[in-house]
């Protein structure tokens, strides 16, 4: 994660420096789906994976990994799930449209090409940023045990979940039945 800037303070005249260590050989990726439901607390659930950067590795997450992350979403929620993804290319990978067609529990719905502003996670990509700008991590294992902390404050606070939804301007309305 390339670290944001925020600002800080310092002695007049002085600028605030931080030393940081040399680059390391991992890469962290997160996803994350925020779940709404009429009438029940907002819900937060994210999957968070570590790559190593060899060369010929994978440094992202596959169709596979949005797959169980959505099996496990499934089973944590109890019934079907409507799903809005954004145009990202894994989102749009052949294995997982069969995937989403074979299942009569799952509902993808398609954003627009490029709109993050109609996506409740990036507001919570954008609240976890905040926590943790102007942090110099030590090792790649601080930058892990900071990122879960940040996103399991997020998930004990339903009103940042339902926040992120007020953002978008777009809102939870019941089906209409046929």
């Amino acid at each position: 994660m390339t670290p944001p800037r925020a600002r800080t303070w310092g002695r007049r005249g002085h600028t605030p420096v931080i030393r940081v260590r040399g680059r390391s050989r991992r890469r962290t990726s997160v996803a994350a789906l925020c779940c709404y439901k009429p009438g029940e607390p907002s819900r937060l659930i994210h999957r968070p994976r570590t790559h190593l950067l060899l060369k010929g590795a994978r440094k992202s997450f596959s169709w596979k990994d949005y797959r169980d992350l959505l099996v496990r979403a499934h089973i944590q929620l109890g019934g079907p799930i409507v799903v809005v993804w954004d145009n990202l290319n894994t989102h749009l990978a052949a294995g997982l449209k069969r995937y989403e067609a074979e299942h009569d529990w799952l509902t993808t719905i398609r954003l627009p090409p490029y709109a993050p502003e109609l996506n409740p996670v990036e507001a919570v990509w954008s609240l976890v940023r905040r926590a943790m700008a102007n942090t110099a991590f030590g090792t790649p294992d601080d930058l892990d045990r900071k990122l879960r902390r940040e996103l399991r404050r997020i998930q004990l606070r339903p009103h940042l979940i339902d926040g992120c939804l007020t953002a978008t301007d777009l809102t939870l309305a019941p089906p209409t039945p046929p």
